[in-house]
């Protein structure tokens, strides 16, 4: 039997037409570029409860997930992770705060692709351009 593909998350909150993404701190290969927060699935967790874990890690922010936009697949480390983009929402009490990024943006959606994402992350743009539903 295959081994389970091992599987990322990433969080798009949307505000007024405009995207949450934040920059990643200097050093390794995704250093400086911008992402969709996220970060792996752990084992027995499901893609719901590693967004909302990742979160509150990384911006002490409570979110829900509320659906999957898309998934794409890339190379890690020479493994095959596969990516699922989700659409959520932040609680009502809750502030993004930089714990672990240099920048933290709202930025158009039609301006994604100028900037430069990780990778992986640039393969989400197309399911952020589009038009989607709350």
């Amino acid at each position: 039997m295959a081994a389970m593909m091992e599987r990322s998350v990433a969080g798009v909150i949307l505000r007024n037409g405009k995207v949450f993404i934040a920059r990643r701190a200097p050093g390794g290969p995704m250093g400086s570029r911008w992402e969709f927060p996220g970060g792996k699935v752990e084992p027995g967790e499901s893609d719901e409860e590693a967004l909302e874990r990742e979160f509150l890690e990384e911006f002490e922010a409570q979110v829900r997930a509320l659906r999957p936009l898309g998934e794409t697949s890339f190379l890690h480390h020479g493994v095959e992770r596969l990516l699922t983009a989700w659409l959520v929402e932040l609680l009502p009490s809750s502030r993004l705060l930089p714990r672990e990024h240099v920048e933290l943006r709202w930025t158009p959606r039609t301006e994604l692709r100028a900037l430069d994402f990780a990778d992986s992350d640039r393969k989400l743009i197309e399911f952020v351009e589009g038009p989607i539903e709350s």
